[in-house]
């Protein structure tokens, strides 16, 4: 059985996560996507909110690709849950040149310390390479309309963060 790993924050899940996704579940018989979940950071949405859109997003294409398929958390070295797992890959999605740069020093870092885990890079297909989950953050914020950039389900509950957050400023300015 091969099994892959591909780690990320997710926050929040996009068309280019969903891509890669897509792409990965055709190449392993277990696929593990992987959130990072770090202390230093303060995160949009919670790390179970993350998981359940991960799992109404890709949780049934997976599967119907015939790929097995969970989500899990994680606070410590991505080959290190990679080890855990069993996997003996590392999906990253690369956009552009930049992207590129950076997954290629981090790959190589990961190979000196796992080198039983080969890191494998899937493009992003040409309608998503300009979505990053921090301008969706951006434009959602500022009421956006990111439709284009993730999932329907995703959308909702961007609508719904917002919502709060906005609600919340409006009471601590009056």
């Amino acid at each position: 059985m091969q099994i892959a790993l591909y780690p990320g924050s997710f926050d929040p899940v996009t068309n280019g996560h969903v891509d890669v996704v897509r792409h990965a579940a055709r190449l392993v018989s277990r696929l593990v996507i992987a959130i990072g979940v770090h202390p230093g950071k303060a995160p949009l949405f919670s790390a179970d909110d993350r998981v359940a859109m991960l799992e109404e997003t890709c949780g049934v294409m997976v599967r119907e690709a015939g790929c097995e398929f969970s989500c899990i958390t994680f606070s410590d070295l991505a080959v290190s849950t990679a080890r855990r797992v069993g996997a003996t890959i590392i999906i990253r999605g690369l956009r552009d040149g930049g992207d590129l740069d950076y997954e290629m020093q981090m790959a190589g870092m990961n190979a000196a310390m796992a080198p039983e885990v080969q890191t494998v890079f899937l493009p992003a297909s040409p309608p998503v390479r300009p979505i990053t989950a921090t301008l969706v953050r951006q434009i959602a914020g500022m009421g956006g309309d990111v439709s284009a950039f993730v999932p329907a389900v995703v959308v909702d509950r961007l609508k719904t963060k917002f919502a709060k957050k906005i609600g919340t400023l409006e009471k601590t300015s009056t």
